[in-house]
């Protein structure tokens, strides 16, 4: 899997994020970084609490890192997410968070498929 059908696998924007980082090798390197990044574990854990201030503040970090890695399709479920958290929680959030799960999933098991098929 190249890193361009990595990013169409997770319905992504290659083209925009190599336009910005101006390097594949680059993009790549954030892209993989992603995966060890706490902020979904910290939004699941922050809402099932009831923390909604925090799981606001890590919806708000996915929402950023989506943005600069051109992750278009988690990017904007997240943002959803985002905006129904600010200030409190909503009638649609658990049906928005439902969303970003599932497009968090979609979005790693294709970073996780392009990382295992790198040499070394």
């Amino acid at each position: 899997m190249t890193l361009k059908q990595c990013y169409e696998a997770m319905g992504a924007d290659y083209d925009e994020v190599v336009g910005r980082l101006r390097s594949e090798r680059l993009v790549q390197k954030f892209v993989l970084k992603f995966l060890d990044d706490k902020s979904f574990e910290l939004l699941r854990t922050s809402y099932e609490s009831g923390n909604y201030e925090e799981a606001f503040r890590a919806a708000h970090t996915i929402k950023g890192m989506c943005q600069n890695l051109s992750f278009t399709k988690l990017g904007k479920s997240s943002s959803e997410l985002t905006e129904s958290l600010r200030g409190g929680v909503s009638p649609n959030t658990p049906a928005l968070l439902d969303c970003v799960c599932a497009d968090y999933k979609e979005t790693t098991d294709a970073i996780n498929a392009f990382k295992a098929e790198l040499p070394g």
